[in-house]
């Protein structure tokens, strides 16, 4: 073996150590307990092991001008101090925009609880409560007393107990110091909050209390009154309780809340989407399956398709793989389930560039060459169609990452590394592998299955008029169903709204649902099933998760439920939502033409675009016929589609530039009709084994992925006729004008 070939078999030894070193153990162990025995290289995102993603938005409106400048920056310090006391590990906070805060709190399960935590303001006030039942009566009676507001507390027996207490606090939190759940040490034990007030609150606290005795002094957080104790006697200590008929659980809170103290302004829930860990599991779990049953159909085929060769590939897929989740562990990525469909789809994407590089290599042994010439050849060859069409999906990933959020950016990341990784693999390392072979093994012959016996001669071009009606009247269709749905398209990432999904531990029946959210007043709620009886999706415009929940509990006692997912999207955040999936789509069709006008010229940017639109409105239309509702995961679809659409159609331009120079006989018609010949077994064989992945996303990847498998398998199956019966022919049809011009 030469040194070249020493050196290069050691580099891909080196990657492949590498990334081995870099992902084990890819995933947490644990032991029995659950206790964690060894932490997983790679991080998982929250919709695979559960957890919160929050986005607040800070009401800087309702704050002084001179306090808004850095109110978002003081109320991400005092909710991540809030989150750090809760226990959350690994939790991440970080601004988005202006007003906007994103949190994240990974294997979090009481969402409610979690929300209080960190949306809750805290403000904390002392008011004196007026001893005059002429004026309360006044008040309770709706009329005005000055310099007093009415207010109501809950007593121990679950009624309101009206007050009347000053519009001015006495004291605010501000002095607050300390903060710390205490029980009474008379009667059952309750827990209370005990407070500790700095120096100088102390002295105002004091002050309060000496020239108020006898008097009630109203404990007031965020506008509701807790307590309303009477005031026996001056209190110069600076300590203060705050009971209110708490739980352990809720006092514990509230002194996590106080002690990291008052948030500079409201906040709102613009963004919610909880995953609780049951779904998590379950996600893992079909990623897994979909993910093992994709690769071996794909392995499977490629060795009894290309026998020795077919294995060649399957070791480069293999160490594709590998190159993605060693790059997720080493760079901090997180892999999630939107991810790991992109790491499916790589599995089945990467397959075309060993194709472009066998069906070159069976072209050059049928000219005679050696196997050794006909490799060196074959892979030169293949070359500029293999980058062409890796970068246009590159493109199309990157736009996703760039205007997606949550986990769709993941399946950009893992996309994105996987095509990159593949220019290695398939141009690189198996073209070592056969190197080696020839050199040291004397390689002399490839056997190939042959998908056509002899070349096929179709007339593909001559029906292109025929396939423009078709197309036309099949997309029209598509658009005009998709226009009369309207709002019903969109799922709440675009319409907004609130998704929740509940699994029951016994069967449960829509109509008993329906009954429970006809008394809560949401009786025209979108109530789903999908196969399992014991699951229930329901799509609401108002968030009413915790009063469903609640209702549920007390209609359902007899069948205990489990929340597997709320997703609560606000209607300014579900239209920009809209908008910038339109922008990226229109972006992405820009990118991808300008790309391809670039290394052909203006027909063919021009020819390409209108089949990539052609397949994203089909699929567009299909979504729609078969009532699937739209959300971030389908635009992520959509341009992995016009990717794809379009790495199949750069394919065959660059044989048709190929033609042009090489083949002297024949019309311009003639010679794109032999290039699409000549490409249809690579488009037929690329197209089927992506398909391979794809079905197995589609079976077996599960119910969050369904949709986004569904419109994938619908755009890449129109991509081959879009190929062959609208992007080739548009090409002849743009020539025409051309030259007719220039005539």
């Amino acid at each position: 073996m030469n040194r070249s070939l020493q050196w290069k078999l050691l580099g891909i030894i080196a990657v492949a150590a590498v990334c081995l070193w870099s992902i084990w153990p890819p995933f947490t162990i644990k032991d029995k307990d659950g206790k964690v025995m060894q932490k997983g290289k790679i991080n998982l995102g929250l919709d695979l092991q559960g957890g919160m993603h929050v986005v607040l938005k800070v009401d800087t409106t309702k704050v002084p001008l001179e306090a808004r400048k850095d109110a978002v920056e003081r109320a991400m310090e005092i909710i991540r101090n809030r989150v750090d006391q809760f226990g959350v590990g690994e939790m991440a906070i970080q601004r988005q925009g202006k007003e906007n805060i994103i949190v994240q709190l990974p294997g979090v399960t009481d969402r409610e609880r979690a929300l209080e935590i960190i949306g809750k303001t805290a403000h904390l006030e002392f008011k004196l409560v007026s001893d005059k039942v002429e004026d309360l009566k006044k008040a309770v009676n709706n009329e005005p007393v000055e310099g007093w507001e009415l207010k109501h507390m809950e007593t121990e027996r679950g009624g309101k107990e009206p007050l009347l207490v000053a519009k001015d606090a006495s004291l605010t939190g501000d002095t607050l110091v300390n903060a710390k759940t205490e029980f009474s040490s008379s009667g059952f034990g309750e827990p209370y909050v005990s407070i500790t007030l700095n120096s100088k609150g102390a002295q105002v606290f004091s002050d309060v209390t000496a020239t108020n005795v006898g008097k009630r002094l109203a404990i007031v957080l965020d506008g509701k009154v807790v307590s309303a104790p009477v005031i026996r006697e001056a209190i110069p200590s600076g300590q203060a309780q705050i009971s209110g008929n708490f739980s352990v659980e809720e006092a514990n809170d509230l002194s996590v809340i106080l002690r990291a103290g008052a948030l500079p302004a409201p906040v709102v829930v613009e963004e919610e989407r909880t995953v609780g860990p049951l779904l998590g599991a379950d996600s893992i779990k079909s990623g897994i399956n979909a993910t093992l049953i994709g690769g071996l159909l794909v392995f499977g085929f490629m060795i009894l398709y290309y026998r020795l060769a077919g294995l060649v590939a399957n070791m480069a897929l293999i160490l594709n793989i590998l190159i993605i989740l060693a790059c997720l562990a080493m760079f901090r990525g997180t892999l999630t389930l939107p991810g790991i469909a992109g790491l499916i789809l790589t599995i089945g994407m990467a397959v075309d560039a060993n194709v472009l590089v066998y069906e070159r290599i069976r072209e050059e042994l049928k000219l005679g060459k050696s196997l050794r010439a006909a490799i060196a050849a074959g892979y030169h060859r293949a070359l500029s169609a293999i980058v062409d069409s890796n970068v246009t999906t590159v493109v199309a990933a990157a736009l996703i990452f760039k205007f997606g959020t949550g986990p769709i950016r993941g399946f950009a990341v893992t996309l994105t590394i996987g095509l990159l990784a593949n220019l290695f693999t398939a141009l690189f390392c198996t073209k070592v592998v056969f190197d080696i072979m020839c050199e040291q093994f004397d390689l002399a012959k490839l056997h190939f299955m042959q998908l056509f016996r002899k070349e096929t001669n179709f007339d593909f071009i001559g029906k292109r008029r025929i396939c423009y009606i078709a197309s036309f009247v099949v997309i029209a269709a598509g658009l005009a169903l998709f226009a009369m749905r309207g709002n019903s398209n969109y799922g709440v990432d675009f319409s907004g709204g609130t998704l929740q999904q509940y699994m029951f531990d016994k069967d449960i029946k829509v109509d008993n649902v329906r009954g429970i959210l006809k008394k809560l007043g949401y009786g025209d709620a979108s109530i789903q099933q999908y196969g399992n009886l014991k699951e229930v999706i329901i799509r609401t415009q108002d968030n009413i998760s915790t009063k469903l929940s609640e209702a549920f509990r007390q209609e359902l006692k007899d069948n205990s439920f489990q929340i597997l997912r709320i997703e609560t999207v606000g209607p300014a955040v579900g239209k920009n939502l809209r908008q910038n999936a339109l922008i990226s789509l229109l972006l992405g069709l820009a990118g991808i033409t300008i790309y391809v006008m670039f290394r052909f010229d203006l027909r063919y940017g021009l020819a390409g675009v209108i089949a990539l639109i052609h397949d994203v409105f089909f699929a567009v239309g299909a979504m729609a016929l078969m009532h699937r509702q739209f959300d971030l995961t389908i635009v992520a679809a959509l341009l992995t589609i016009a990717g794809y659409s379009i790495n199949d159609t750069v394919v065959i331009y660059d044989r048709i530039r190929e033609n042009l120079r090489i083949v002297k006989k024949g019309s311009f018609s003639d010679i794109v009709n032999l290039s699409v010949n000549q490409m249809l077994p690579r488009t037929i064989l690329t197209t089927g084994v992506t398909m391979l992945v794809v079905i197995a996303l589609l079976v077996w990847g599960g119910e969050v992925l369904n949709n986004f498998s569904f419109c994938i398998f619908v755009g890449f199956l129109v991509g081959v006729y879009s190929t062959v019966y609208i992007a080739s022919p548009m090409v002849i049809s743009w020539h025409k004008k051309v030259h007719t011009g220039k005539k």
